[in-house]
C-alpha cells in the first residue's frame, strides 16, 4: 500500500488487513487510525513499534529507493512496489534466480 497518512489512505490499507483476523492492532496512535479500529483492538505503544520501525529502517538501508530525498532512484510506485518484493524474496532465501 502506498499513499499519504490520511484516513483515505488508511480506509483503503483498512480493507485489506481487516480481514487477517488479528486481535490486536499496535499503531503509534496518528488520529486516524480510531476512526476504523475499534478500541477493544487497539493498542497504542511506541515501545511495541520498535519492530516495525526497525524493519522499515532496514529496508531503507538495503533498498536505495526508499532513501528519503533521494533523487537517483524512480519513485514510480510499480517499481517500487516490485523493488520490495524482490528485497524481501532475497533477504528470505539469500539469493535471486535468474530465470523467474
Amino acid at each position: 500500500m502506498v499513499g499519504d497518512r490520511s484516513l483515505a489512505t488508511f480506509r483503503l490499507l483498512w480493507l485489506l488487513i481487516r480481514g487477517w483476523c488479528c486481535f490486536l492492532y499496535i499503531t503509534d496512535g496518528y488520529p486516524v487510525y480510531p476512526c476504523l479500529i475499534e478500541d477493544c483492538d487497539h493498542l497504542v505503544s511506541k515501545t511495541a513499534m520498535t519492530r516495525v520501525e526497525g524493519e522499515n529502517s532496514r529496508l531503507r538501508h538495503y533498498l536505495a529507493r526508499l532513501h528519503r530525498k533521494t533523487f537517483c532512484y524512480s519513485k514510480f510506485v510499480e517499481m517500487l512496489k516490485a523493488s520490495i518484493r524482490l528485497l524481501i524474496y532475497y533477504l528470505k532465501h539469500r539469493q535471486v534466480s535468474l530465470l523467474g
